[in-house]
């Protein structure tokens, strides 16, 4: 059984991680509607991804019999200037959800909550992958700079992105990514 602590620190952790999945979402819906719909694509991927962070605490703490209690969503900005702009608000955005998962982890050490700390493993080696993710695009988009023939091929590049995570989480996010489901 996890401490009242730790359940109330991952259902926080869902919050930040569904406002990540809405965040993307406005993201999306930004490049799109600035014609760009490589960059749609990626950030609507990225969506789908947050989804499955957030499910993934969700089953967690339903797998452990403790009580999810799902908070209010900011409103995530609908205005994000550049796609270099974007990327840089991408990553500053995942440097806070690191921090926030460092802090579970330090929690987890705290409680002496193996499991819990086992569990959140993952997500710090995800997190890894989020910045630098962000960190090539940043680099990239600099690259580019006002070249719009670039931006065009970056546009086409980011939009083959594809789904490659669970998306039916009615069967159980955690058995889908173990090949159970």
């Amino acid at each position: 059984m996890l401490s009242d602590k730790m359940v109330a620190a991952i259902n926080g952790q869902i919050n930040k991680e569904m406002y990540s999945a809405y965040l993307y979402m406005a993201m999306s819906a930004y490049a799109d509607g600035e014609g760009l719909k490589g960059f749609s694509t990626y950030f609507m991927v990225q969506y789908h991804e947050e989804m499955v962070h957030a499910m993934k605490f969700y089953e967690y703490l339903a797998r452990q019999g403790n009580k999810i209690v799902l908070g209010a969503i900011q409103q995530p900005p609908s205005e994000f200037g550049t796609m270099l702009q974007m990327f840089e608000a991408t990553l500053e955005h995942e440097k806070f959800i690191t921090r926030s998962i460092n802090e579970l982890v330090d929690l987890a050490y705290q409680e002496k909550d193996y499991a819990s700390k086992a569990f959140l493993d993952w997500y710090v080696t995800e997190q890894v992958e989020e910045e630098n993710n962000a960190v090539e695009n940043i680099q990239k988009l600099k690259m580019i700079g006002d070249n719009s023939s670039a931006l065009y091929l970056l546009d086409k590049e980011l939009g083959a992105r594809i789904l490659n995570v669970p998306s039916n989480f009615a069967l159980g996010v955690e058995a889908q990514m173990n090949g159970a489901a």
